[in-house]
C-alpha cells in the first residue's frame, strides 16, 4: 500500500488568510498545509479520504487520473467541500463515483450537494456519486480490499475512521472510544490529528496525540490537521523518532498484510 498526503491542515489550512505569524509567513514548504486529505492506492485501487476545498489543486498535483471510492470521515467543509471537482473524473471513467460514509454523512452530502442527485436542464453538468452507507466495526469490501470503519468522537460529532490492512487513519478526532482503539492496534502506520499545542474541546492536541499513540504503539505514528500554530520542524524536533508530523506531497509505504480477520 502506498499513501499520499494530498494536505495536512486544519479547515483553514496554513498560511491563513490575513495572517503574518511565523508560520504563515515561513518559507518551509513543510508549513504550507492544504485541508487534509490522502490518497491510498492499494490492490490496483485508487481510495480517496475525504474531499475538501482543496481537491482540485491537489488532484492535479499528484496527477490523478482514476478515483475508485472517496471514504469520508464526516461532513464538515473542510471534508467534502470538493466533491464537485468529481466532474472531470466522472467524464474520463463515464462512470459514478461510490462514496462510502455513515449515514448521518450521507445525508449531509445529499443536502449541500442536491443538485447532484436532480434532474437538471440539458447541457449542465454535475457530479455523478453514489452514496453507499457504512456502520461503524461492520467491515466493508471495495474490490479485494477489506475496510474497517471506526466510530471516532469529534466534540459532539460522532465521526468515522478507518483501519485498512495496517493503516490506520484518524483524522478531527477529540477521543477515540475503547472499542476502536482496539482495532488501531499492530499498526504499520497511524495517521492522527494532532491540531495544535492547546487542548481544543473537538480536536486533539499535540500532546494528547501523543498520548493516544503510546498507548497504541504502531510502529509509525504521522500527525495531520495542524494549525499554524505548529513549525512543523520545531515540532519534530520535540517528538519521539517514531512521531512526525506529516506534511503535503508526503509519499508513504506500507506493509500489506491480509486483514480478513478484522
Amino acid at each position: 500500500m502506498r499513501l499520499t498526503f494530498l494536505g495536512t491542515g486544519t479547515s483553514m489550512g496554513v498560511p491563513i488568510i490575513g495572517c503574518r505569524c511565523e508560520v504563515c509567513v515561513s518559507p518551509d514548504p513543510h508549513n504550507k498545509r492544504l485541508r487534509t486529505s490522502a490518497l491510498l492506492q492499494t490492490a490496483g485501487l485508487n481510495l480517496l479520504f475525504d474531499a475538501g476545498p482543496d481537491l482540485r489543486q491537489q488532484a492535479l498535483t499528484v496527477g490523478l487520473q482514476q478515483l475508485d471510492a472517496i471514504l469520508l470521515t464526516h461532513a464538515h467543509a473542510d471534508h467534502i467541500s470538493g466533491l464537485d471537482d468529481l466532474r472531470p473524473l466522472n467524464f474520463a471513467q463515464q462512470s459514478p463515483i461510490p462514496i462510502y460514509g455513515s449515514r448521518t454523512t450521507l445525508n449531509f452530502v445529499r443536502s449541500r450537494f442536491d443538485y447532484a442527485f436532480a434532474e437538471t436542464s440539458d447541457g449542465s453538468t454535475r457530479p455523478a456519486l453514489t452514496l453507499i452507507e457504512i456502520q461503524h466495526l461492520i467491515p466493508f469490501q471495495i474490490g479485494g480490499v477489506t475496510i474497517l470503519p471506526l466510530e471516532v468522537q469529534h466534540g459532539s460529532w460522532t465521526i468515522t475512521g478507518f483501519r485498512i490492512g495496517r493503516l490506520g487513519y484518524v483524522t478531527d478526532a477529540s477521543m477515540i472510544p475503547p472499542a476502536s482503539m482496539e482495532h488501531l492496534r499492530n499498526l504499520d502506520l497511524l495517521v492522527l490529528n494532532a491540531l495544535q499545542f492547546k487542548p481544543h474541546p473537538n480536536h486533539f492536541s499535540l500532546e494528547q496525540a501523543q498520548a493516544v499513540i503510546e498507548e497504541l504503539q504502531p510502529r509509525r505514528a504521522l500527525l495531520v490537521h495542524m494549525n499554524h500554530d505548529i513549525d512543523h520542524t520545531a515540532a519534530n524536533a520535540q517528538l519521539p523518532h517514531h512521531m512526525r508530523l506529516a506534511y503535503d506531497g508526503q509519499i508513504v509505504d506500507i506493509a500489506d498484510d491480509n486483514v480478513s480477520d478484522l
